[in-house]
């Protein structure tokens, strides 16, 4: 072969190669901006729409979809795994102790209907689940968050591994930190995750051991004799309707008063406790005490990197036909 027929070669197999590149990154953009955009053009309004009304009809569902994203995107990968019933062989993510108190599954089930409606088989329950979660922020007051789309869905259940990916709220802030750097968020994002507490209710379950045998003396005293008129039981029954608002002062808003609340040793939980105390995170609590847009801007952040977590996109995993069971099941 002489030169000029092996330099056109080389040429051919290397334009050959810049093809078929880009045909994969064709086929394969990631996470992109509005990636239903020609494919189902009204995707996000209908999931927008359908998220209010079902707010409007159930307060407590937007703190459902806001516990979602963290319960599905910090174990492993953002794909809607939480959303799959448990199998003969495995048991739901939903089921899983981790998952105390969580609800309202079913309503993603109606977001999806009305998706599917207008556009079958396009739009992924793991968009749903984030974009739906989204809208909830905004819904409870707090900052609207422009989020990448494309996702697709998981075929498996990760209960096995869901405790070494997702904290625990009894847990040392060592912990709890190491765990969120892992997805890639830093001190002052786990600082504002964290209030996420701001809204919704505590189970007594979950608290009871901050007041018996004996009251925590870390906790402000006359925060003390609420917690123990809503939790007179040492021993809650899991299936009581026994809980305690994570915020008296503004219950249904996502706000910085959180922080005021744990820097008045008000925080239900230990994680809220430590958050208050802790050297390394203390700083960023008193700073969003004091400006709630710090506070939306590190949260609205956070959101973005947690909801990114390694992402099935392209032709990896599917699009289910119901959010609660894996199409290989249907």
């Amino acid at each position: 072969m002489d030169s000029k027929t092996f330099l056109f070669f080389s040429a051919l197999l290397f334009f050959s190669s810049l093809s078929v590149y880009a045909e994969n990154e064709e086929a394969d953009p990631g996470l992109v901006m509005n990636f239903y955009k020609d494919s189902c053009p009204q995707a996000e309004d209908i999931i927008k729409e359908q998220v209010m009304l079902l707010y409007k009809r159930h307060k407590n569902t937007a703190f459902s979809w806001l516990r979602n994203i963290f319960h599905d995107c910090f174990v492993e990968s953002c794909d809607a795994s939480l959303l799959l019933d448990s199998t003969r062989r495995i048991l739901s993510e939903k089921e899983h102790d981790r998952s105390f108190g969580m609800r309202n599954f079913r309503y993603i089930e109606t977001i999806k209907e009305a998706v599917e409606r207008e556009c079958p088989g396009v739009v992924s329950c793991a968009d749903i689940l984030v974009l739906s979660g989204r809208d909830g922020i905004e819904a409870l007051g707090g900052p609207h968050i422009p989020l990448k789309t494309g996702r697709r869905d998981g075929r498996k259940i990760r209960t096995d591994i869901l405790e070494q990916f997702l904290p625990d709220h009894n847990e040392s802030m060592s912990v709890v930190l190491e765990r969120f750097s892992k997805v890639g968020i830093d001190t002052p994002g786990v600082v504002a995750l964290l209030g996420s507490h701001s809204v919704g209710r505590t189970h007594c379950v979950k608290l009871v051991h901050r007041l018996y045998p004996e009251v925590d003396p870390e906790l402000n005293p006359g925060h003390v004799e609420h917690m123990l008129k809503k939790c007179p039981d040492p021993l809650p029954d899991p299936k009581a309707v026994q809980y305690v608002r994570n915020d008296r002062g503004t219950p249904m808003k996502l706000d910085n008063n959180y922080y005021r609340n744990i820097l008045d040793n008000k925080g239900l939980m230990l994680v809220d406790h430590q958050l208050a105390t802790d050297k390394r995170t203390k700083p960023f609590v008193k700073k969003m005490a004091k400006s709630q847009d710090y506070f939306f801007q590190e949260y609205a952040r956070a959101i973005t990197i947690l909801t990114e977590n390694n992402p099935l996109t392209g032709t990896k995993g599917e699009i289910r036909k119901q959010c609660n069971v894996a199409n290989t099941l249907h």
